[in-house]
């Protein structure tokens, strides 16, 4: 299995409140019915353990899915996904999407 890990905050101007609401009512109900995804989970980093530091990052989306190709080709054949690829960008800041692969 493959794990998609986004990393992001949200652009200046965006409210927490408005991209949760987003996140829970279109977002993971729409992308987490991809064939290709498995599971699709969205956390808010609330603070560095062991330390006063703020965390780089305030979201983080753990996406299990069957492989990149299979996603892109699920996103790319469906127009909801391009309507949730478009309102993520300007609800995200430059995303690192990383693909990764479980070894342990």
């Amino acid at each position: 299995m493959t794990t998609l890990i986004v990393l992001f905050n949200l652009n200046e101007g965006q409210s927490e409140a408005d991209y949760e609401k987003w996140a829970v009512e279109q977002d993971i109900p729409t992308a987490g019915t991809l064939n290709a995804v498995q599971n699709f989970n969205v956390y808010r980093a609330e603070s560095i353990f062991g330390s006063e530091d703020k965390p780089p990052y305030r979201y983080i989306e753990i996406i299990d899915i069957t492989s990149p190709e299979a996603l892109g080709a699920d996103v790319g054949a469906s127009d909801k996904m391009a309507d949730i690829s478009k309102a993520f960008r300007e609800f995200a800041d430059n995303p690192t999407f990383m693909v990764t692969e479980k070894f342990g």
